[in-house]
Order: structure tokens, then sequence, then C-alpha cells
């Protein structure tokens, strides 16, 4: 083999381990749940690592900076997002609630353009036999829906989990769903020995209005 061919393998090799690295400390996610960030850098990667083995004689350092300001963006953003709960719903979007409580909601199926051959499909991928058997279904940001039948579930909590606190965060809409307002989930928070919200890191009520509280930071 010449020059240039060792060189390409060389770039290839290079490429691999930068790439891999690169995903590594991006952080641990299955491919469904990719948000739309995530996406847009693999894609990116990708293209840069493809222009540099097709032009070998290009410096290594012209695709390795690119890729490495790839990862301090989607740290960056990350980072963000978890700090700012309405910049991650930017970024990221929020689930859709496509059936609630046995109900199917047509305006939120058409404005995520989502078909009802769509949904049946998904159904039946999750086992679930026809839609008059679903309490709720939830259209994740990763495009997958999330099924929960008219039955209790093997954890205890029976039915769709409103999740009403997140980091600290009262979940507004979530409240509204339920027609409940932020003073009375204050109340019940007191009631349950939690007066501070701040120090709440996640609280759920499913429809049997069974609590799970947990605290942030508790062993």
């Amino acid at each position: 083999m010449d020059t240039l061919e060792w060189a390409i393998i060389g770039r290839t090799i290079l490429s691999y381990i930068v790439i891999v690295m690169i995903f590594r400390l991006m952080g641990k996610r299955e491919i469904g749940e990719l948000s739309i960030i995530d996406l847009v850098v693999f894609l990116m990667l990708a293209e840069i690592a493809v222009f540099s083995i097709e032009d070998p004689s290009s410096h290594l350092l012209h695709f390795i900076v690119p890729m490495v300001v790839l990862l301090i963006i989607q740290r960056s953003t990350a980072f963000l997002a978890l700090k700012f709960p309405k910049m991650r719903d930017f970024m990221e979007g929020k689930p859709s609630i496509i059936i609630s409580r046995g109900k199917i909601d047509e305006h939120e199926m058409r404005k995520q353009r989502y078909s009802f051959s769509d949904l049946q499909q998904q159904l039946r991928e999750k086992g679930a036999k026809s839609i008059q058997d679903v309490d709720f279904a939830i259209l994740e940001t990763s495009g997958e829906l999330s099924v929960f039948e008219k039955k209790d579930t093997a954890d205890g909590s029976s039915g769709y989990v409103t999740p009403l606190i997140v980091d600290g965060e009262i979940q507004q809409e979530a409240l509204e769903k339920i027609d409940k307002s932020p003073s009375w989930l204050r109340g019940e928070m007191k009631r349950h020995g939690h007066p501070a919200i701040d120090t709440i890191s996640y609280c759920t009520l499913d429809k049997d209005h069974k609590w799970y509280i947990d605290r942030k930071d508790e062993k």
C-alpha cells in the first residue's frame, strides 16, 4: 500500500477513537432517547469524520478541533438544560399526552402530526390490545409512546403517574391537568412534612392519590 492508503487507514482509526471518546464524555443515553441537540451533534461528528478521511492532505487539527467544540456545545447545553427547565423544554420539547383517562386527544395528535396509524402501531408494539384498554398514552420527546393500561402497576402505583414537582420546581401544567393549584400542592407537601418545595427532588401523584416524594440528596 502507498502512503495515501496508509494515511486514510490511520485517519479512519483516529476518527473512530476520537468519536468513541466524545460519545463517552457526552454521557450514557440510548439511541432512542437522544435529544435533538444530541442528534445534531452526532450527525455533525460523522460528517467531520468523513471529510477528514476523504481529504488526507488536511491537517488533523482541522477535524479534531471542531469535534471538541461540538463536545463543549453538547455538555454546555446539557448543563443549562439541567439548571433551567424552560430551556430544556425549548431544546428538547415536552412529552405530549395522546390518550388521557381513556380519551384520545385529537388536537394534540394533529399538533404533533401523529396519525391514528402511528398510534395503533405503537400501541401494538407496547402489547396493548386496543385503545379502549389504555388509560394514558404519552408521546415522549424521543418519539417513543409510553402506555399505561387500565390496571394497577407492579410497583404499587396505579395508572398514569403525574409529576407535580421536578428538581424543586412546581409543574404548573401538570397541576392544571388534575385541576389543582400550587397553593393546594404546598398544603399537601406541608401535610406530608415537606414545607419547602425547593428541597424536593421529585414528587408524583397517581390516579388513586398515592404520593411519591423524594427529597434532594436524601440518603
